[in-house]
């Protein structure tokens, strides 16, 4: 039994709320269970140095958490530098969403998405990805509808969702008691159309067998089936 009585294969609520920033071109609250991100996209009409004139656009990501994210206080990462942990988390965002994007289609131009976590409990850098995509889908629905660009640069859905083992069992989208305890541990970034962007597992005190990353890879999958159904419905 989950500690949340959910079935194995059964995601948290899943709620998506767009427009909740004045400013941004794209932005969404996305809560996941009991994690809850915020995520902004912000236009730039240029590039990074290395892209310029190459006619390609850039999606970048940069990622960060809330000192009262967790159960206890932590020190703002602007006064102590980057963890490693962070910079890894937000490299992961821009390489998922980029997975999605046609960059000529783009232009040379770069949209960067925040993912702040407000309250985190388990799978935040998935919430963030899922999240993520959205904040960039209304940011490129300004742009087309502006005529900025022509035709739509953003070619698949791109979401994401954790998969483990716990108490020997594979399970979907774990929060942080399943998290804390699960002998195996993955996220999964998967595109609408069923293609694989990335998968990060490792065991946490027990070894997995090739039919269990099956049976997770079969969960990954169907969950994030729904995310992008529940995408698609913020975003319609």
């Amino acid at each position: 039994m989950r500690p949340s009585g959910r079935q194995t294969n059964e995601l948290r609520n899943v709620e998506i709320e767009i427009g909740v920033t004045r400013h941004a071109e794209g932005s969404c609250l996305i809560k996941m269970g009991d994690t809850h991100v915020l995520c902004t996209a912000s236009l730039e009409e240029r590039v990074p140095p290395f892209l310029k004139g190459s006619g390609l656009g850039w999606v970048t990501a940069e990622y960060g958490m809330l000192p009262r994210a967790t159960h206890t206080r932590m020190r703002r990462e602007a006064k102590n530098g980057q963890s490693g942990r962070t910079q890894e988390i937000q490299r992961l965002i821009g390489r998922s969403l980029r997975a999605g994007v046609d960059r000529v289609a783009l232009g040379e131009r770069q949209i960067s998405v925040d993912c702040d976590v407000i309250q985190a409990d388990g799978g935040t850098r998935c919430a963030s990805i899922t999240g993520g995509w959205v904040a960039l889908r209304l940011a490129v629905n300004k742009l087309m509808k502006a005529g900025d660009i022509i035709s739509d640069p953003l070619v698949d859905p791109i979401a994401a969702v954790s998969c483990g083992i716990y108490g020997g069992q594979p399970i979907l989208d774990l929060d942080y008691p399943e998290d804390s305890e699960a002998g195996v541990d993955g996220n999964f970034v998967i595109t609408g159309s069923g293609k694989l962007v990335e998968v990060q597992m490792s065991a946490e005190g027990s070894t997995f067998s090739r039919p269990q990353m099956d049976d997770l890879m079969d969960l990954a999958t169907q969950g994030v089936s729904r995310l992008v159904e529940a995408q698609k419905g913020a975003t319609a």
